[in-house]
This record gives structure tokens, sequence and C-alpha cells, in this order.
């Protein structure tokens, strides 16, 4: 029987694409995948190491495969990732139940290291691995969709980042590579690819011929079976307007943007080397949405970050209220060894950022809940993706503005037409009959193509279900 090894998955997409590729890699040298860890004679946590609470986040995850070593099937425990990257001596030292830790620039080398019996214990080479369309990946999402990452590493020097010494240089993938890796997963049944990086806006300045990502997307639209395609962690710093037509002008590039400002304050934008003033920020989204018509905008800002004054804070609080962004996240700082912003004077106490975190999130909530109450009665696309988690009486999809994983979801409440079941990666039209902080309910008026899946039940909720799912 086949050696069984569970994933363990912790941080961004990015680093779900990461744990694809040493599935793929350990499955094509024989090992049985399972998703039950009790099960497993290999387990792999794929950790992170970006900020205090991903650290501790993947210290727990470890610890709890640790137990399943002790009294489960497990034989070895391999810890993988960005806090390997980062940590490997200390954590060698102080976890000596873990078999292997593998470096950012091993994940390739994973079978070998697992299969060999005299494999270093430390394992962790420059990081300088990026994946090629050849390279072995198993998607771990439904296979109506999938990340595609077409570049790793970061050039930016942001105050408050690690991520370029956990990742290494920008390494754009080159444009044939990345539309081989998407032609295969739409003849794997992907119908829609979120485009990720580090830097997505950075795609290609540093392949020969200077090809930009406003040059591979056209190429990505032409490839069959694909009919969404969004985009995920486009630093502001960099966008031509030629990136900004290619969006206006292709169907297949869903009318969403994920876009990390971090903050409004120009002193802070200085000091955390972002490279634009927060004019330069204004000018940009004013030209996205003019250009963009209908474009959804997600950013992430940072609370809390040294020297942030009450007046700094007041400024980034007028910022969120005056763009109303359709999507936002908060991060409140994290202060990294390593970091400029780590060493700078003026650290904010915890206290603080909480409750700054706590007043951005609630004047977005009010945001988010008028652009959710203001698509009641409309007709949107929904990507069906499977059955609730919430009630057994709704199904669960995604309209073109809400990614998978980060944003809500539109549960399928009725079939309006007497046309019978849906189906996991079918699109249908619904019309929006209710509304939630971050979730829609909908009734299904058109359906598009079946694909060869089994079909999903339909039922009907008792009245008023869909809002107590929401709260």
């Amino acid at each position: 029987m086949s050696t069984r090894v569970y994933m363990h998955t912790l941080g961004c997409p990015k680093n779900r694409v990461d744990s694809e590729v040493m599935l793929g890699t350990l499955s094509d040298a024989g090992y049985r995948l399972t998703q039950d860890p009790g099960e497993a004679e290999v387990i792999v946590v794929n950790t992170c190491g970006f900020i205090e609470s991903a650290k501790e986040e993947s210290i727990q995850a470890i610890l709890a495969m640790a137990e399943q070593k002790r009294e489960g099937r497990c034989k070895q425990l391999v810890v993988a990732g960005c806090l390997t990257q980062r940590y490997h001596a200390e954590l060698s030292a102080e976890m000596p139940e873990v078999d292997h830790f593998v470096g950012t620039g091993a994940y390739a080398d994973i079978a070998r290291i697992v299969g060999d019996a005299q494999a270093k214990r430390v394992i962790a080479p420059d990081p300088d691995f990026v994946h090629a369309a050849s390279t072995p990946r198993v998607n771990s999402l439904p296979s109506h969709t999938a990340y595609l990452k077409i570049s790793e590493g970061c050039d930016n020097a942001c105050a408050f980042c690690i991520i370029p010494k956990l990742r290494g240089p920008q390494h754009s993938r080159p444009v044939d590579d990345v539309l081989a890796e998407a032609e295969a997963l739409a003849a794997q049944g992907t119908v829609e690819l979120s485009l990720v990086a580090q830097d997505l806006t950075a795609y290609g300045y540093d392949l020969a011929g200077k090809v930009r990502l406003h040059d591979l997307l056209p190429e990505l639209c032409k490839v069959d079976g694909i009919r969404w395609i969004r985009l995920h962690y486009a630093y502001p710093r960099d966008f031509p307007d030629a990136l900004i037509d290619v969006m206006a002008r292709e169907e297949k590039i869903v009318k969403y943007l994920d876009m990390p400002l971090q903050h409004s304050s120009d002193r802070l934008l200085r000091s955390m080397r972002r490279g634009r003033d927060s004019q330069f920020m204004r000018d940009l989204l004013a030209k996205l949405r003019a250009r963009v018509p209908g474009l959804a905008l997600r950013t992430s800002l940072i609370v809390g970050l040294p020297g942030e004054t009450e007046e700094d804070f007041q400024d980034l609080l007028r910022f969120v209220e005056e763009q109303r962004f359709e999507r936002l996240g908060v991060f409140e700082y994290s202060r990294e060894e390593g970091t400029l912003a780590g060493e700078m004077e003026g650290q904010i106490p915890e206290a603080v950022k909480k409750a700054r975190y706590a007043t951005v999130m609630e004047r977005q909530q009010e945001i988010a809940r008028a652009h959710q109450e203001g698509v009641v009665g409309r007709r949107l696309e929904v990507l069906v993706e499977g059955a609730s988690e919430e009630s057994e009486h709704l199904l669960a999809g995604r309209h073109a503005q809400q990614a998978p994983e980060i944003d809500g979801v539109t549960y399928v409440n009725d079939v309006a037409d007497g046309g019978g079941a849906v189906y996991p990666g079918q699109f249908v039209t619904l019309e929006v009959t209710e509304a939630g902080d971050y979730d829609l309910v909908g009734k299904v008026v058109a359906r598009g193509p079946r694909p060869a899946e089994r079909p999903l039940a339909a039922r009907k909720a008792p009245k008023g279900s869909g809002l107590r799912i929401l709260s």
C-alpha cells in the first residue's frame, strides 16, 4: 500500500500553491494523498511567518500535528514554508519531534527528502525556487477554480515587510510557461483563475523583452474554457494605462482588483517606503473607477505603524469613507525583527492598535452593507460552488466580485424557472433577493451549460432563513 501523506497549509493563496506543488511532487513519487491527518504516515505543515499572529498559528499547527505523530499513524513530520525559512535554526533546536525543516527554496525536493533516510534535518537553501508548468501540482481547490502564481519573490523594500527575505527577489515566469499551466488547469475543468504574486503589477520587468502584465493578460484570455480571471496583490506603484485598458477591454477579466494600499498618510507612506504619495493613489483609484465601470476594489490597510499619530489615523478613516471600497481588510501592525519598521521609534501600544482596528472595521462594515443592499433586485452571474456550510437548504456560490476564500458568498435559495438541479462549476444567473453585510441570497432565473458533475439538490429555504444565516 502506498504511503499516505497529509498536507496542512497556513497563510496566503501563494502558500497554497506551494503546498499544491509539494502534493503534486509527492503524488508523482507514489505517495497517496489523504485529507485525514489521522490516516497519514507523513504529515507536512506548510507554515506562514509573515506576522506574529501567523507565526503563532503555525506553531500551534505544528504542535497539533506532533500529537498525531505521537498518537497516530504518522512516522514523519515535516515543517515547510516561510516560518522554516526564517527560523529554521531556532525551530530545529526547540522541536526535536520534527523530522525535517524545509525552506521555501526546496519544495521541488520534498519527495526526495521524505523518502531518503539520510536526508538532512534542515534544508533551507536560498529562496530561489519558482515552479513551472511542468512541475507536478495537485489543485487543492474545487476543480472549477484555481490560483495561478505568475511570479515569485519581491523587489520592493517596504519597511514593515519581511517577505523579500523569505521569498527572494522578483522572478517572473515566462509568458509561454504561464499559458501552459493555465491550459492544463482548463483541461482539468478550471473555469476561474485567480492570478497571484508577491507583486502582481511588477510581473515581467525582469524578463527578456520587458513583457508586462498587460501583455500576459490578453494571452490568458484566449485560453479555451477559462471564463473568469481575477487580479490579486496589484502593488500600486506602477500601474500603467495599458493595464487599465486591458482590464476594461477583456470580458474574461472580472471587474475586481485587489490592490493593497496600506495607508493614506503621506508621512507614514514615506516611512513605509511605499514609493507613492496619497494623491497618486487617489488619482489612480479615480482613473480605475472611471475607465473600468463597475469595478470592485479590494484593499488592505495597516493600523498602528510606528509613529502613527491620532491625526494620521483620522486621515486614514477619512480615506476609507471617501473611497468606499467594496472590500477592505485591516491588519494591526506586527513588529518584525529584520525589518526597518521593527527598529523605528514610536512603537504603538497593542491596545491602541486594537482600538484603531475595530474603528476602521466598524466604518467599513457600514460601507460594505450599503454596497450589498445596492445589489438587491439585480441579476448577477454566479459560479456555483457546492452545498452551503451554513444551511442544508441552501447552495453556495460566488459572483464575479467575490474572490474565493476571502470574500463573501452568494447563496442559491430556490429555483424559479423549474429547470431542476444545478451543479458545482456551473454558471447560473441569480436575482438577488436578500443582502447581509458580506453575503447575498438569490434565486436562479437562468443557467449556463451544465458541467459533467453530480447535480446539487436545490431546495427552497424557509422564509427568512437567508438573513438568519448571514448574521
